[in-house]
């Protein structure tokens, strides 16, 4: 029987291991359909920038109370789930709690785990109050439909589960070994190292050892279990930030913001113009006839480069850029939250398309106009909020910058005050409608 419950662990854990590593390649073939960006500059800065922020949440504490919950769930659920290592341990080799042996520091170990884990219990709770009863605005914007608003309560009902799984399961071992029951007796001299569960031995009371052994079993089995399913519900959640923001923070910009970067295309057409013999695309001639030029700015996911598309990823649906943002707060349609929303969910169905057709083929759609309106790109005034207020470096504002650039170099299709402003400074050197000769007229007039 013993043998059988090992080789069933090992199939439930390869399998969930084995559906992770898929979801895993998946995204790295979707980051991949972007245009290759060289982020690997100045490394000392970013791996700096990376412990700062990934790692030290140095943005997150800028509000303290969800800040510090936070931490607390980070560090938390971190630092318990070391305890995964020995339950796989176990599980593969039908041992239990192989690592009692280590005695005081073992008891040390456990004692803490309690304690983060009633912490992360209580942190959860609080978040789940702010969001349904408190209602905090920036959780509830208008994009924030039915899947967006569950994926958060779904993760805080899952981390409530794993965590009274983990107690209670601590408590019937607890009292197991309170009792001598056998294959628990032997971490009798560990008993001390559950200060928070031994509060629940009073639920156990009158419980016979073969009913202790099953809740303490099928804690541990719902346990790891749950820890798989949760492994795998990060590549369909906002919970992927989890994984993906210290690459996130490692290849975000350390260019002062603000300070907006040169299009290769453009630069490229420049060069032609400036000498046509100089080819900057290096091709053959021949193949350089039957070029089809660069597209300038970015009108879908293939024209972002893969930073923009893991930064797609990595969003965690916060709400503090849209929260920060001057042109929400006045009443527009953009929401620096909604552009990365849409980005992920454009980059998702290209994804689904290359899973079924083994590469993506035009399906008549694109992200701009089908996902982002020209509304909410030209709302932006490009102040950097967004950028600033992201805990995760997350730049909403490069993806309408490029899609911007879209519409004014591909499409000439700027809104009428800005072609004006364009077409002054064209024929003027100045947006404003008035000849150099004419612009100091009104001092004369003084």
């Amino acid at each position: 029987m013993q043998f059988i419950t090992q080789i069933v662990f090992l199939l439930v854990l390869i399998g969930g291991i084995a559906f992770f590593t898929r979801n895993i390649r998946r995204i790295i073939r979707n980051i991949k359909v972007g245009r290759k960006v060289d982020r690997n500059d100045h490394p000392n800065e970013r791996w700096g920038q990376m412990a700062r922020i990934a790692i030290g949440q140095s943005k997150m504490v800028k509000k303290p109370i969800a800040g510090v919950l936070h931490v607390i769930v980070y560090l938390g659920f971190i630092i318990i789930n070391i305890e995964v290592l020995e339950i796989m341990i176990d599980g593969i080799f039908g041992t239990h709690r192989i690592l009692s042996f280590l005695g005081g520091l073992y008891s040390f170990l456990i004692g803490s785990f309690e304690i983060l884990a009633i912490l992360v219990l209580v942190s959860v709770v609080v978040f789940w109050i702010r969001r349904m009863i408190l209602q905090i605005p920036r959780f509830w914007n208008k994009e924030m439909t039915s899947w967006p608003k569950n994926d958060a309560l779904n993760i805080l009902y899952f981390e409530m589960v794993l965590m009274s799984l983990f107690l209670i399961m601590n408590a019937a071992d607890h009292q197991l070994q309170l009792n001598g029951a056998a294959h628990y007796a032997q971490e009798a001299g560990i008993a001390g190292a559950f200060p928070i569960s031994q509060v629940f031995l009073p639920w156990f009371e009158g419980f016979s050892n073969a009913s202790l052994i099953i809740v303490e079993r099928s804690s541990w089995w719902l346990h790891i279990i749950g820890i798989l399913i949760f492994l795998n519900y990060l590549y369909y959640s906002k919970h992927l930030h989890i994984l993906l923001a210290f690459p996130n923070v490692y290849y975000a910009k350390l260019t002062p913001k603000g300070k907006l970067d040169n299009l290769e295309s453009v630069t490229n057409e420049v060069k032609l113009m400036m000498d046509p013999n100089a080819n900057p695309y290096a091709a053959p001639a021949e193949a350089a006839e039957n070029e089809v030029p660069e597209k300038f700015g970015a009108s879908d996911v293939m024209d972002l480069n893969q930073i923009q598309l893991l930064n797609a990823y990595t969003c965690t649906e916060c709400g503090r850029c849209t929260a920060e943002c001057p042109a929400n707060q006045t009443g527009k349609k953009l929401s620096p939250r909604k552009i990365m929303m849409d980005t992920r969910d454009r980059l998702e169905e290209v994804g689904e398309i290359i899973n079924k057709k083994g590469k993506f083929e035009n399906d008549g759609k694109q992200l701009l106009d089908d996902y982002i309106l020209r509304e909410e790109l030209w709302a932006c005034t490009t102040c950097n909020a967004c950028v600033e207020a992201c805990p995760v470096g997350i730049d909403p504002l490069s993806i309408i910058v490029d899609m911007r650039r879209y519409l004014v170099m591909e499409q000439s299709a700027a809104p009428k005050d800005l072609a004006i402003a364009m077409t002054n400074i064209e024929n003027n050197g100045a947006p404003w409608p008035y000849n150099q000769m004419d612009r100091l007229n009104w001092a004369e007039e003084n």
